[in-house]
């Protein structure tokens, strides 16, 4: 029952060449950065990736992407990273995009046993009547598009046919884990992350704070440690590396004229 791992290489020592990887985060948060570093130490290429987005500012699934080793992308956030559009747009880069919540509930009915499901979302657009770029030529021509999706009709509304995702591998981050796999996730930092770890065949968790079973409340744990196969410790240091995407301050309050009361 002891999950835990010494190291982040042997923690991602079995993924080959080629695997599908589920991957935690959104933007800069949550982002399992110290197995996706492991990853690109280890040479790892030709991966297929779930993710919301591929990373940001030269961080998480980015280092991956710019090494060349991404093959696919299925995600729903492009954001501003510039080396993914000019993967995709190079055609050296195969990009599924779907809706966001479609995505969540793909990786969770996949992590469940839900091998498909209706939804609205994407009735009546290219992503149920298909045509979707998912590759370019190189110069300006779509090269694969999607195929069109089964549509049905329930009380008088359409849905579209979604398939659950399941994946080889899936490496998530979370604030606190047990020896079993236990894991809780702190605030925003949840993101796609209990999702992602639901979805993989095997799944990797690296945490900021490891504890011994009964550390944690069983009301306080987001994901059971069924879903979790591997559990890497930080260090201090690890813990605490959290970079921020877009730093937004207000001005400073202007000091209160003399003789007049602020509340």
């Amino acid at each position: 029952m002891d999950k835990v791992v010494a190291t982040a290489l042997e923690a991602v020592a079995d993924v080959p060449d080629g695997a599908s990887l589920a991957v935690g985060g959104f933007g800069l948060s949550g982002v399992p950065n110290v197995l996706i570093q492991a990853l690109y130490e280890r040479g790892v290429t030709g991966l297929s990736v779930v993710s919301n987005n591929c990373g940001a500012m030269e961080s998480g699934l980015a280092v991956l992407l710019a090494a060349g080793r991404i093959a696919r992308v299925t995600g729903s956030y492009i954001g501003a990273n510039k080396e993914f559009a000019r993967q995709y747009l190079s055609g050296e880069l195969e990009v599924e995009m779907i809706p966001q919540g479609t995505l969540a509930e793909r990786l969770r009915a996949g992590g469940a046993g839900i091998p498909a499901f209706y939804t609205p979302a994407g009735v009546g657009t290219q992503v149920a009547e298909g045509g979707l770029p998912w590759r370019y030529d190189g110069e300006g021509g779509v090269a694969l598009a999607s195929p069109p999706k089964e549509v049905r009709e329930f009380d008088g509304a359409e849905y579209v046919l979604e398939h659950g995702i399941r994946t080889d591998f899936a490496l998530v981050r979370a604030a606190k884990g047990d020896r079993h796999g236990n894991l809780v996730f702190n605030k925003s930092a949840r993101n796609f992350n209990p999702l992602s770890a639901m979805a993989g065949r095997i799944t990797i968790a690296e945490v900021e704070e490891l504890v011994e079973p009964g550390g944690i409340d069983p009301d306080a744990v987001h994901l059971p440690g069924i879903f979790v196969q591997r559990v890497l410790a930080l260090t201090p240091e690890q813990a605490a590396d959290k970079r921020i995407e877009q730093r937004t301050v207000s001005a400073p309050a202007a000091p209160a004229a003399e003789g007049t009361v602020s509340e």
